[in-house]
């Protein structure tokens, strides 16, 4: 690959140290080229003028201003995909979900151990050349109003099926949106979102302060019930199990599945045998292919599916192998894929 098909990334962090451990995570990449570094935002925001970065990395903490404010001003004045590297400590957790409401593609956990180091060097390219192919969208305003449920559900469809969802590179805001409209009494929900340790928390919290359902991270032996959303934590897999109507989760770790834990494939398997044809499963946008032989299993065994279209995907990748594997009875805009997944007509033409 060319020098000038690189894609260009600045590195915004106030700590030295950080700011070498990623450029070295990137160093050996032939398609990633590390532009420069900044140790805070007043020094990124020129950095960005002269170098004209295609992705930079974020800091939530850092000194004359934080992170999240100079995102939202990036956002508005020079839109730019921004990859935020977070510390796992809940208040900088709970900062790096509202950067993915404020416009930020994705989010890693900031390396805090050997370990970790080798973590980051493992996801961090990834995560940089999703953003690179990532169309932004306009930022969601501080303090948005929440929004409240505009659909319904008879309770005998809430009780008879158990809705599988699965999102990678921005799913937080695609599954903010469909949940902003499902009503209290909707069915089972379970989601798998490509999202680090400590963030899936932060994630569901957020969920369940604008919802009418109860959105919770999920613990291993949780009741999949009526009017519960149940999200996969970062770095372990999701499982369904039960039967007859009385489901609960396994949550476990094991082998990274289409290289992600949690996988959408090894949930969307899971609820495939377990539900069959009375589950109702959704690919939302994100990068790869995680999910898509899932969602085709929960097809053949008679389930309703939906992916995402790719006008409204940040990232189509995921939506697009699963309509190329035929998986998908039908494909959406982000939009209409609440009213379509708790529709009795939907899930009865799919029997």
């Amino acid at each position: 690959m060319s020098i000038d098909k690189r894609i260009r990334v600045l590195i915004v962090d106030d700590s030295a140290i950080v700011r070498k451990i990623l450029a070295e995570a990137l160093a050996g990449e032939p398609d990633l080229e590390v532009v420069g570094t900044a140790p805070d935002p007043y020094v990124a925001r020129d950095k960005i003028l002269s170098l004209h970065p295609d992705v930079i990395t974020l800091d939530i903490e850092m000194p004359r201003m934080d992170g999240l404010t100079f995102l939202r001003k990036l956002m508005h004045f020079h839109p730019l995909p921004a990859v935020i590297i977070s510390s796992l400590a809940q208040p900088s957790a709970r900062a790096a979900v509202e950067a993915l409401e404020s416009g930020a593609v994705e989010v890693l956990a900031k390396p805090g151990g050997p370990y970790s180091v080798g973590e980051l060097r493992h996801t961090l390219p990834g995560k940089i050349r999703a953003a690179a192919v990532a169309h932004l969208r306009g930022p969601v305003p501080a303090g948005r109003p929440v929004r409240r449920p505009k659909l319904t559900v008879p309770p005998s469809i809430a009780t008879a099926a158990v809705t599988a969802i699965g999102a990678s590179t921005g799913g937080t805001e695609a599954i903010a949106t469909i949940l902003s409209v499902v009503p209290a009494n909707a069915p089972p929900i379970l989601v798998a979102q490509h999202i680090p340790p400590g963030f899936s928390r932060a994630f569901a919290n957020r969920l369940n302060e604008t919802c009418a359902v109860e959105v919770k991270e999920a613990e291993d032996g949780d009741a999949v019930r009526s009017g519960r959303v149940l999200v996969a934590p970062g770095d372990f897999h999701m499982v369904l199990r039960g039967s007859a109507g009385r489901y609960f989760v396994n949550i476990k770790s094991g082998p990274r599945v289409c290289y992600q834990r949690p996988s959408v494939d090894v949930l969307f398997h899971a609820v495939a045998e377990a539900v069959g044809a009375s589950a109702v499963g959704v690919l939302l946008t994100g990068m790869g292919a995680d999910g898509a032989q899932g969602l085709l299993r929960m097809r053949q065994a008679g389930a309703f599916t939906i992916a995402q279209d790719e006008s409204t995907c940040v990232v189509f990748g995921m939506p697009r192998e699963a309509i190329h594997r035929h998986a998908a009875c039908q494909v959406l805009p982000l939009h209409a894929i609440a009213e379509a997944m708790l529709s009795p007509r939907g899930v009865a033409a799919a029997q």
